[in-house]
């Protein structure tokens, strides 16, 4: 099968299956895999395919490039771009209007997407390599297990301005004292703390990182599919009995608030005064983590 296109002819998400395990790749790694709508139904669409076929027993999800996306893709700045199954009839909106059910409908739609891999009845890996930040942890830890090179990090920087986590899994991974500590102050997690917090499985040197998660994926044709099936399902149902789904509304509907505030306008606008690395700079220096250890290091 091949994968979701929109840009020119490239594959933005790739789909292939090899025997037992299907692997979804996010393919615009010139973007740093940056999500845009076509790559989150391309993910979707693949999650379908895997459930669908007879033959797969696993599924490894992983990034092409350098980085295993960057969350969404904010420099294009078009929210129009995103599909909504909501278009109630009413006046034309005002300039700087904001409609919350719509907002809340069009990221809801995201999260119901990115939850196929929750729902999957497959095992659904996730293999962390270069960065996952915003919006690609709320499709990656969605994910049954993760794996992480060694000089990977995870985090969602938007808690410093503009977002919350939508599929708000971070609680249920990490418990309360480490959510806190990660996400109210949006640092970044290192794949040595990710390992020792229980965030990931296993960590690995990033040549060999892609290797060990298929082979670990390709182990799992020799228990029966239904038995893998269950147990996925009722351990997920614990999940959904604390409340994952009321949290994943309110962080949907939070995400929301937070990116139509007025301090949430003026940080949007400067990207076009100050250019968009350099904002996203101005957020990162003080905590010296993402992009800023980068360039200290360098």
């Amino acid at each position: 099968m091949s994968g979701s296109k929109s840009e020119g002819e490239e594959e933005v998400v790739r789909y292939e299956e090899r025997g037992a395990i299907a692997v979804i790749t996010l393919n615009r790694p010139e973007r740093l895999n940056t999500l845009t709508e076509p790559m989150v139904q391309g993910v979707a669409d693949g999650i379908d395919a895997a459930t669908a076929s007879r033959e797969v027993r696993a599924i490894v999800l992983r990034g092409e490039g350098r980085v295993f996306t960057a969350g969404y893709d904010l420099v294009s700045g078009d929210e129009s771009a995103w599909s909504s199954p909501y278009d109630a009839p009413g006046p034309q909106r005002r300039e700087g209007a904001w409609d919350p059910v719509r907002d809340w409908q069009f990221m809801g739609s995201n999260v119901e997407r990115f939850m196929k891999i929750w729902h999957c009845p497959k095992p659904v890996l996730g293999e962390i390599h270069g960065f996952a930040v915003g919006g690609a942890t709320d499709l990656v830890l969605c994910c049954d297990q993760l794996f992480m090179a060694e000089d990977a990090h995870i985090g969602y920087a938007p808690s410093r301005i503009y977002g919350t986590p939508t599929t708000m899994l971070w609680i249920y991974r990490l418990g309360l004292e480490h959510a806190k500590q990660f996400l109210l102050t949006g640092q970044a997690i290192d794949a040595e703390t990710a390992l020792r917090i229980g965030l990931v499985s296993s960590v690995h040197p990033a040549e060999e990182l892609s290797t060990v998660v298929e082979a670990h994926a390709e182990r799992f044709r020799h228990i029966p599919a239904n038995q893998l099936a269950l147990n996925k399902l009722l351990i997920n149902q614990a999940f959904e009995n604390m409340g994952l789904r009321t949290t994943q509304l309110l962080g949907t509907l939070f995400d929301g608030m937070t990116r139509h505030t007025e301090e949430a306008y003026r940080w949007a606008e400067s990207f076009s005064e100050k250019g968009f690395r350099e904002v996203i700079r101005e957020r990162d220096e003080p905590w010296g983590d993402y992009g800023e250890k980068q360039r200290k290091t360098d």
